[in-house]
């Protein structure tokens, strides 16, 4: 005999919880400007990654966001240095004051740059009770010094996912980049152009749509499940 469709076994019902759609579809949203932070990967002098960020950053102002932009230059090896160090301090604090984020690398051998992943890799899933980068939005794009390539965006797609970041639909690739900035550092009309705002545009779409129920989408059964194991754990050995 067949068992029954609703048969749920394995479930702890004490931390399994339907879906509350008043948490997911929150009346009052935050008003402020969405806060967007920018990482570049690459401390050149001038560095067509930190370009093309900022003119993403340019477009986020006119779609209504507040943004930062993160320099590297000066930021330690992941484990060269202790999580003290201002610069490492100073990114921390920028990505939990973020509530979606850019990141934008050179392609270099094929991959990303070990500046850009650096950054990433300085960045905790957990400070403390705090979760700095999960349930918040994030936005990718590369620059190419030769034909257009997508490797570097695949890597920190990847990487966005582990973070768990909201990594929107869309990118950006930049190819030869060298030919697509003026004289006076600003991007030149172009479909690659074009494709930078649609980027930013989709990136604060998704951030107005998530940031006010951010800690419900990362709300986690199985998490739930594993604190409720711990708590009683130590009730258990502060009985004995």
């Amino acid at each position: 005999m067949d068992k029954p469709i609703d048969s749920t076994p394995n479930l702890d019902d004490a931390c399994f919880r339907a879906i509350d759609e008043e948490r997911l579809f929150i009346r009052s949203r935050p008003s402020h400007a969405p806060r967007v932070l920018l990482l570049y990967g690459s401390v050149r002098k001038r560095s067509f990654s930190r370009l093309l960020s900022e003119e993403a950053a340019r477009i986020l102002h006119r779609l209504g966001a507040e943004t930062r932009t993160f320099n590297p230059s000066g930021l330690p090896l992941p484990d060269d240095s202790e999580p003290d160090h201002p610069k490492v301090a100073e990114l921390r604090d920028l990505v939990t004051w973020s509530e979606g984020m850019v990141w934008c690398s050179p392609e270099r051998h094929g991959a990303m740059t070990a500046i850009m992943k650096a950054q990433i890799d300085w960045i905790p899933l957990a400070l403390g009770a705090v979760r700095p980068t999960q349930g918040k939005t994030l936005a990718i794009m590369q620059v190419c010094g030769g034909s257009q390539s997508y490797n570097a965006v695949n890597q920190m797609r990847v990487l966005g996912r582990w973070m768990r970041l909201i990594t929107i639909p869309n990118q950006s690739s930049v190819a030869k980049a060298f030919m697509e900035f003026d004289d006076h550092d600003r991007m030149k009309p172009s479909a690659y152009y074009d494709r930078v705002v649609d980027v930013m545009e989709e990136l604060v779409k998704f951030t107005l749509l998530t940031r006010g129920c951010a800690d419900y989408l990362v709300d986690r059964y199985s998490e739930r499940k594993e604190s409720a194991e711990e708590l009683s754990k130590r009730v258990n050995q502060r009985s004995i």
